[in-house]
């Protein structure tokens, strides 16, 4: 089997290669990034910045098959399989991927830097293919990931969402439609599908997620405190910013 030279991995044809696969990169950090606006818009755990990313190494490593001839400067032999090696750095990485998200309530936190380790395991599958610019390319895009669109989806509108622990007082029945209106004068609207209920020391408990309508509008969680803290039949609550 021939040995490759570094002429080969700088050849016309490989820098080509390395621009369509950057452009290629691009183009999928956007799409991404679209997707996951309307989930951070939402309140959602994932946001731009993880669909973003998790788009982009997709996208590297779908494309990093089309350019197989390519791989390794054009010499790789006949026998040779990288693919293989490619999926198994993939499903390896998946599970430390796993082990970074933590999930405490409604909160997930780890996501963004879940999909970051994945996507910095396509960096190096796409260096260790030769294909060196569109790998720096790559690293690049994930770092400003991590970075910029951290502070522009900041920026943008969208909407906070609160975890609520509730705790009534013996013998209070609440209602979750009187709860619902009170939180829609304030800027909120409950998720009705996140509503538990248990009974603890003969006292309801309620745990729910609302969400603000809009950012400006909303009470913030300190001003809300203050107006649960005179609401009739309250016992105790807490409140917690969902994270990820």
């Amino acid at each position: 089997m021939p040995f490759a030279t570094q002429h080969h991995f700088w050849s016309p044809e490989i820098l080509r290669a390395n621009g369509s696969i950057a452009l290629t990169l691009l183009g999928a950090l956007a799409l991404g990034m679209l997707v996951g606006y309307e989930r951070s818009y939402r309140g959602r755990a994932a946001g731009m910045r993880t669909y973003g990313l998790v788009c982009m190494a997709s996208a590297a490593l779908t494309v990093l098959v089309g350019f197989r001839p390519l791989w390794y400067g054009g010499v790789s032999g006949p026998l040779s399989d990288p693919t293989s090696v490619v999926q198994g750095v993939v499903t390896g990485i998946g599970f430390l991927c796993a082990g970074v998200i933590i999930k405490d309530g409604l909160s997930v936190r780890g996501l963004a830097t879940a999909a970051s380790i994945w996507s910095v395991s396509a960096v190096g599958v796409l260096f260790g293919a030769g294909f060196y610019v569109a790998a720096s390319v790559f690293a690049v895009l994930c770092a400003l990931s991590m970075s910029l669109l951290h502070q522009l989806e900041h920026r943008l509108p969208g909407r906070t969402t609160l975890d609520l622990h509730l705790t009534f007082r013996a013998g209070f029945r609440p209602s979750l439609d009187e709860i619902a209106a009170i939180a829609q004068e304030r800027g909120y609207r409950i998720l009705r599908d996140s509503v538990t209920i248990k009974f603890a020391d003969n006292q309801p408990v309620w745990r729910l997620a609302v969400i603000g309508l809009k950012r400006s509008r909303a009470l913030s969680p300190a001003l809300l405190a203050e107006q649960l803290t005179n609401f009739e039949g309250m016992a105790k609550f807490s409140i917690t910013p969902v994270r990820n």
